[in-house]
């Protein structure tokens, strides 16, 4: 399992208010989460006009596949609202996290059955 974390600075320069920043950063935060499998939320720099942080993350089972989508993430954030979202700052991390997260000597369920038949016709 791969998990990737991606921290998105973003520039706004057009927004004059609170208001109006959130009302373009909820716009585009709803525009990611509709293209793209991802959880997205702001995570900085909330009560600054024209300065927003946000993190991305993606979960698969390939390394690719998963920088693959965070790299799309940043373009399309990067081209949407015709240069309303600028992104200053880009930081991408994947995690690689092995078979091995359970608890050792965890068995499949096609094992546990197994085990089970075997208890039953050799009591």
């Amino acid at each position: 399992m791969f998990v990737g974390i991606l921290r998105l600075t973003l520039y706004l320069p057009e927004p004059g208010s609170l208001k109006s920043k959130r009302h373009l950063l909820r716009s585009a935060i709803d525009r990611v989460k509709a293209r793209f499998n991802v959880s997205i939320a702001e995570v900085a720099d909330n009560d600054l006009w024209q300065r927003a942080v946000v993190g991305v993350s993606a979960v698969g089972n390939d390394h690719a596949f998963v920088n693959e989508t965070l790299d799309k993430v940043t373009d399309f954030v990067g081209s949407m609202h015709g240069g309303q979202v600028q992104i200053i700052d880009r930081v991408l991390e994947i995690a690689h996290y092995g078979d091995s997260l359970g608890a050792a000597g965890e068995r499949t369920l096609a094992e546990a059955e197994e085990e089970d038949w075997d208890k039953d016709e050799n009591p």
